[in-house]
């Protein structure tokens, strides 16, 4: 698995819009092979922003890749339909490959 994360320095007074655009775009992401879910989380508040972090997670990250090379890429990310700077310079991304997994069935014994 891989896991695909942006990190946004959202302006505090921007918060909802931010958070309107992201709910109300269409995704595209469903359309893509290898995709398995997508969050979008809010963090921390900082003196002059608040910290946010979209998360993908991908079969693999040959399909993350593939993603970001598809026209369905290109119609998520297209303009953003507002003038206003929503966050502190440009987000910040983060790849991680999967090293270990454990999910809600699986449980660790003990001896």
């Amino acid at each position: 698995m891989f896991i695909a994360m942006n990190r946004f320095q959202v302006v505090k007074d921007s918060t909802q819009d931010f958070e309107q655009v992201w709910l109300g775009r269409e995704s595209h992401l469903g359309e893509m092979p290898g995709f398995v879910e997508f969050h979008l989380l809010r963090g921390p508040e900082r003196d002059d922003h608040v910290l946010y972090a979209s998360h993908t997670v991908w079969s693999s990250k040959a399909d993350f890749a593939a993603w970001t090379r598809s026209e369905q890429f290109r119609k998520a990310h297209g303009r953003v339909p507002t003038t206003k700077p929503l966050y502190l310079g440009h987000p910040q991304f983060e790849g991680f490959e999967t090293i270990q997994r454990l999910g809600g069935t699986d449980r660790e014994t003990a001896a």
